[in-house]
């Protein structure tokens, strides 16, 4: 049986400063974006959408996200997971260094705010959020990361040899490393599959719509070994519910751009 290592919260404590591993995760996050965003560039060629696209055009859709994200993935947090807390302690809100983003918040943030990014670019945002999706798996493995190192969003009580102890359960019972496994799977698998999936040219849509899919059921699957956040929504944990409409929608763009691709296909000279 393991025991979470309790890490400090507090990377570094410069007088009065201190700097929380959990705000590192966001500047690792946002750090691979940049860079991972000029790969990108490097790789595209004449005539794909957004081959136009700069370095700095990169800083300042990297701005846009994490506004979106940031604001987004609080608010997901307070209204999907902590509401009557955070009606009591209203100040709180503001606490983002210690911890309680949304992922579902922060996405529909993300959409937002590249969808505001688009629109005063003079882009397609279906072509954006198609360059934008394989630069997000690593930064949600950042998160998952700091999750784990925070000691939160622990797993459900296990017997499998791997099971931790985290004391911030409040039980001395063995669980599963949930976050561990989200990073395995929604950050380091996604990020390969949507990467080699993104290098060829494809339809508009299919690789937003792999990433829906692909994170959806990652997160779908690892919510059995999850401890729920809030109880359970009917049959559904609250992340699985809240996932579900990732995957009909990710679906459908799937659908759609393969449809739109046959239909180029039987139209070619």
């Amino acid at each position: 049986m393991l025991t979470h290592p309790q890490f400090d919260p507090v990377a570094l404590q410069i007088g009065p400063l201190a700097i929380r591993w959990y705000g590192l995760m966001y500047l690792v996050a946002f750090t691979q974006f940049l860079l991972l965003g000029r790969m990108r560039i490097a790789q595209r060629q004449p005539g794909q959408p957004l081959y136009g696209l700069t370095g700095k055009d990169i800083e300042d859709l990297m701005f846009y996200g994490v506004l979106g994200a940031v604001i987004g993935g609080r608010l997901g947090h307070v209204l999907f997971y902590g509401l009557p807390y955070y009606l009591s302690n209203p100040l709180h809100i503001f606490y983002v260094w210690e911890g309680g983003m949304a992922f579902h918040g922060g996405l529909v943030g993300v959409l937002l705010s590249c969808a505001l990014f688009a629109r005063r670019h003079g882009l397609k945002w279906l072509d954006l959020m198609d360059f934008v999706a394989p630069l997000v798996p690593l930064g949600l493995a950042a998160g998952r990361l700091g999750n784990f190192i925070n000691g939160e969003l622990w797993g459900r009580v296990t017997d499998v040899p791997w099971g931790m102890v985290f004391p911030q359960s409040g039980s001395m019972l063995p669980r599963h490393p949930s976050q561990l496994y989200e990073l395995a799977a929604e950050g380091l698998l996604m990020f390969v599959v949507l990467w080699l999936y993104s290098r060829r040219p494809r339809p508009t849509g299919a690789v937003s719509g792999l990433f829906l899919l692909g994170y959806g059921l990652c997160r779908f699957l690892v919510e059995y070994v999850r401890e729920p956040d809030d109880g359970f929504w009917g049959p559904f944990t609250a992340g699985q519910a809240l996932t579900l409409p990732m995957l009909v929608f990710g679906a459908w763009l799937m659908w759609r751009a393969g449809r739109g691709a046959g239909a180029q296909e039987r139209t070619a000279p």
